[in-house]
């Protein structure tokens, strides 16, 4: 079988050679205008967007030709290395077939005006750390910048399966559920496919939570160089910090906040104070939006379809609005008390079970406090729905859980009210779950079987 291998590998590196070679003489034959006559850009399709899937798709291929021969992939990682390429190879095609993306041009307006020293535009709403990054590619252009911001997205998608994989195994998942999980939530989940076609940075955010709760506590300060980047590119991960001060890791927070300091220094070294400027104006703007948008699954925007239906005025409804969320935030708050006390998620023994038992609550409350929750911002719920798996039992609370899910992760994108703010309440009903489970005195069964069961499947 090595041998077929090694002939498949000799044949994939003369073909790359052959087309490297290729693109290279008719480059400098005829230039650009030689390269066009050799690649034709098909309706409906970005050209640099196939291009790039194909390149990855194909490299992809040799990778895996060359782990198969020098035995890389064994029986302890083939199911994992099997789901890895699965997902990529999956997407890389599904994002092929799309032509248009959105929020990248968000980002390429805020990276313009700081690279041409003018105001960040009102649609930036994020702290300046990104656009103050991005600014350095803008003169590739728009289709420039989506090359590299997709690629990002691509590289972000294959780390996110290898840290999610990593964080269910951290919470007593066993690697072969852990990876069953993980290829079916990514294969099959709405939020994930609208990141990645709008070309969001939710992955980049995820990976580096993810992260910084993989390495504490063996390495306080990468942990908390991780935390306080993923909050500088999306604010609202900074309620996460409240889990790592359940661990009363003090080492923790000064290298937090130090770093988190430095981090903000950086916008401010290059362009001044005007961009932190902003974007404290351009959160101002956002708490004065008066309509409804049905892909908006946010408080805010729920409320304020009421307006013109009840007549009600519009500070009635921020009133009622700020409202909901503090009763969220309380509810979290004691039911995140409660997940800590228990030992929900993870047991008591469990190297960081203050952190681990804290933060799928937060999670909740990260996301829907927030004054617009797009679709794809389901992506930062991911680990309070997949957790919950090792800890239901009821038939009764396995039904609600299914139908937040199918809310949360399945349902398509949709603008009718009120069914489109499931998204809205399907948090909601994974955070009673979670309340409802710390009453349970009963030791769990069915996630010990579950977990035995496939830790016993031979790959």
């Amino acid at each position: 079988m090595k041998k077929y291998l090694r002939i498949a590998l000799t044949c994939w590196l003369a073909l790359t050679f052959l087309i490297i070679a290729q693109i290279a003489a008719v480059y400098l034959r005829n230039g650009m205008d030689g390269i066009n006559l050799f690649i034709q850009q098909w309706p409906l399709s970005n050209l640099a967007v196939t291009l790039e899937a194909t390149a990855y798709t194909w490299i992809c291929v040799g990778v895996i030709l060359y782990l198969l021969i020098n035995e890389k992939i064994n029986a302890k990682n083939a199911l994992f290395t099997a789901g890895f390429f699965l997902v990529v190879l999956v997407y890389l095609n599904v994002l092929r077939e799309r032509f248009r993306y959105g929020d990248y041009q968000y980002y390429l307006e805020a990276a313009t005006a700081l690279y041409k020293n003018q105001t960040l535009p009102d649609t930036y709403l994020y702290l300046p750390l990104w656009a103050t990054i991005l600014q350095f590619i803008v003169p590739l252009g728009d289709q420039g910048m989506l090359a590299i911001l997709w690629t990002m997205n691509i590289i972000m998608l294959g780390l996110f399966y290898v840290m999610l994989v990593r964080v269910l195994e951290k919470y007593e998942f066993s690697n072969h559920l852990a990876v069953i999980i993980t290829v079916i939530f990514m294969l099959l989940n709405t939020p994930l496919h609208r990141t990645l076609g709008y070309v969001q940075v939710n992955l980049l955010v995820m990976v580096l939570i993810m992260y910084s709760m993989l390495t504490l506590p063996k390495n306080a300060f990468i942990s908390a160089l991780m935390m306080a980047l993923a909050i500088h590119l999306k604010t609202s991960p900074a309620v996460l910090v409240l889990a790592f001060v359940f661990e009363r890791n003090w080492k923790w927070m000064m290298w937090f906040a130090l770093t988190f300091i430095m981090i903000a220094i950086i916008p401010i070294a290059l362009e001044g104070i005007h961009p932190y400027l902003d974007y404290f104006t351009n959160i101002g703007i956002l708490t004065r939006i008066t309509d409804t948008n049905f892909h908006d699954t946010s408080f805010d925007s729920f409320f304020r379809f009421l307006n013109p239906f009840f007549h009600i005025e519009i500070e009635t409804t921020r009133l009622i609005t700020i409202g909901a969320k503090a009763a969220l935030g309380l509810s979290t708050l004691y039911v995140m008390l409660q997940n800590v006390r228990k030992h929900t998620f993870v047991k008591s023994e469990t190297e960081n079970k203050n952190l681990l038992n804290a933060m799928p609550s937060l999670f909740i409350v990260m996301t829907l406090t927030s004054p617009i929750v797009w679709d794809h911002h389901g992506m930062f719920v991911a680990l309070s729905f997949l957790l919950l798996i090792k800890c239901i039992e009821s038939p009764a609370l396995w039904m609600w859980f299914a139908f937040a899910y199918l809310q949360e992760f399945v349902m398509p994108s949709f603008d009718f009210f009120p069914w489109s703010f499931g998204r809205l309440i399907a948090p909601l009903i994974v955070l009673w779950i979670m309340w409802h489970i710390t009453k349970n005195k009963q030791t769990p069964t069915f996630f010990p079987a579950a977990n035995r069961w496939f830790e016993k499947l031979v790959f």
